[in-house]
C-alpha cells in the first residue's frame, strides 16, 4: 500500500465532529484537497446524465450515507474507511473494534492471485470422457484464442492461467464444462473472462463434438481468496470472562446454520458497505462469500475465533474478494472514485484486504455485543438519532431526545413528540 497518510487513523471524538470538520479531518489525513469531498455531496455526486449512462431506464438517484471508519492499523498502513449503508452502529462498530487491535498490530492480510474463471457449458456430447481429454490436449490453443480478446491485460501480466474441464451430471445427462482460470490483475474481472468465454466457446464446440450453451463467469471466485487475521485486546474487549463468551458466541455460528445466517450478514454490513462505497459490486462479492460459507457442504460461518497465549482474542477470516479498480461503476462515479483516493490502495489486492479487515472488525464488535450488553442497546441508541430527526428535533435538540429516549426504553416516533413539547415547553 502507499504510504502517504499524513498522520494516525486514531482520530478521537471524531463522531462528535460536525460533518465540515470531519472533511477537514479526513483531507488532512489522507493528503486530500477537501473540495474532493464534493462528490459526496447530494446535489454534486452522481449526477442525472452520469446516472443514465450508467445504467437503463434512469430517472433518479438514491443516496446512501457514507461515513468514515477510523482507527484501522492494515499491514502496518493507517487507513480511514470510506463505508456507504444506511444502518445505525455499523461504522461505529467498525471503528471501535478496530481501535482494540491497534496495539497488537493492527489487522495482516495476504492473498491468492487475482484468479477468476468463467464456464463454457457444452451440450450434446456422445463420449464426454474423451470430450474432456480432446479439451486438454487443447489448452495451449485455447488459451492462446482467449488471451487474444485481451492483449492490454496480457500485457499487464495478466491472463488464462489454466484450462480445467469438468463432468456435470444432472438430471438431463453429463454436462462437459470448460473453465478458463484468468488472471484479472487489477480489474473485478467479469467482462474480461465473459468477453474470453464467448470467444472461445465455438472452438470449444468443435473439439468436444458437441454445443456451447452458457457462457459466464462464477461467481464463486474461489481461487481469488483474501485472508485476514486481527488480535482483539483482551482487556479492551472487557476481559476474560467477556473473551470466553464471545467465543461460544463464535463457535455456535460454526456449528449452527440458523446462527451463521446472522453471524455472516454482520460480517458483510462491514464488507458490503465498502465495497459499495468504492463501486464495486456488491452482489458479486456476497455471492462469493456465501457460497465459500457453504464449502465444506454446510453452512456455516465465514470466521473463527481463538486466544493466543496472552489471552487476547484471535480473529481469522478468508474469503473470495472479487473487487477492483479497473472498470466499472469504480472508474466512473464520482463518489466512488473519491473513496478510493480516500483509502489511498493503488491495487485490488490492497482493496480487498482493507475490505475484509472491515469485515472481521464488524463481526467482532457484533460478538462483543452479543456477549455483553446485547446487540439492541447499541442500536437503539444510534437508531434514536433517526426517530429523534424524525419527530422534528432541530440539532440542538438531538442529543437530549436521544438520552431521553433511550433513558425510557422507547425509541419510537410518538414518544419523542411528547418529549420535544415538553422540551419546548
Amino acid at each position: 500500500m502507499s504510504s502517504d497518510a499524513a498522520r494516525s487513523s486514531r482520530i478521537s471524538g471524531f463522531r462528535k465532529y460536525s460533518v465540515s470538520l470531519r472533511r477537514a479531518e479526513v483531507a488532512e489525513v489522507s493528503g486530500l484537497s477537501e473540495s474532493r469531498f464534493e462528490t459526496w455531496n447530494p446535489e454534486s455526486g452522481l449526477l442525472l446524465d452520469q446516472a443514465d449512462r450508467m445504467i437503463e431506464n434512469v430517472v433518479g438517484v438514491l443516496g446512501t450515507p457514507i461515513g468514515i471508519a477510523t482507527n484501522f492499523l492494515v499491514d502496518g498502513r493507517d487507513v480511514l474507511v470510506p463505508m456507504a449503508t444506511e444502518e445505525p452502529s455499523v461504522v461505529a462498530a467498525a471503528s471501535n473494534l478496530a481501535r482494540m487491535t491497534r496495539a497488537t498490530g493492527g489487522f495482516t492480510t495476504s492473498q491468492t492471485d487475482p484468479l477468476m474463471q468463467a464456464q463454457i457449458q457444452l451440450l450434446d456430447i456422445t463420449d464426454p470422457e474423451a470430450a474432456r481429454l480432446r479439451l486438454l490436449e487443447s489448452t495451449e490453443e485455447i488459451s492462446a484464442l482467449a488471451d487474444s480478446q485481451d492483449p492490454r491485460l496480457v500485457e499487464v501480466g495478466g491472463g488464462v492461467r489454466d484450462i480445467i474441464v469438468r463432468l456435470v451430471p444432472s438430471r438431463r445427462g453429463t454436462y462437459v464444462v470448460v473453465h478458463l482460470v484468468v488472471d484479472v490483475r487489477d480489474a473485478m474481472g467479469a467482462n474480461a473472462v465473459n468477453t474470453m468465454a464467448e470467444a472461445v466457446a465455438p472452438r470449444l464446440g468443435e473439439i468436444a463434438g458437441g454445443r456451447p450453451l452458457l457462457r459466464i463467469l462464477t461467481n464463486k471466485a474461489d481461487r481469488r481468496l483474501t485472508r485476514v487475521r486481527g488480535v482483539f485486546d483482551a482487556e479492551l474487549l472487557g476481559g476474560a470472562d467477556v473473551v470466553e463468551d464471545m467465543l461460544d458466541a463464535a463457535e455456535l455460528a460454526v456449528a449452527d446454520p440458523y446462527r451463521a445466517a446472522t453471524h455472516n450478514k454482520g460480517i458483510m454490513n462491514g464488507i458490503t458497505a465498502v465495497v459499495s462505497a468504492t463501486g464495486n459490486d456488491t452482489r458479486a462479492v456476497e455471492a462469493g462469500a456465501h457460497s465459500h460459507a457453504a464449502a465444506q457442504g454446510l453452512y456455516s460461518a465465514m470466521s473463527r475465533y481463538e486466544v493466543d497465549r496472552e489471552g487476547n482474542l484471535v480473529g481469522t477470516m478468508e474469503l473470495p474478494m472479487p473487487v477492483g479498480l479497473v472498470g466499472g461503476a469504480t472508474s466512473v462515479h464520482p463518489a466512488a472514485k473519491t473513496a478510493v483516493s480516500v483509502l489511498g490502495v493503488a491495487t485490488a489486492a490492497e482493496l480487498a484486504s482493507v475490505i475484509m479487515a472491515v469485515g472481521l472488525a464488524q463481526n467482532a464488535a457484533a460478538l462483543r455485543a452479543l456477549a455483553t450488553e446485547g446487540i439492541q442497546r447499541g442500536h437503539m441508541s444510534l437508531h434514536a438519532r433517526n426517530v429523534a430527526v424524525t419527530a422534528g428535533a432541530q440539532p440542538h435538540e438531538v442529543d437530549q431526545i436521544v438520552e431521553r429516549l433511550v433513558s425510557d426504553g422507547a425509541v419510537r416516533v410518538e414518544h419523542a413528540v411528547e418529549l420535544l413539547n415538553e422540551l419546548r415547553a
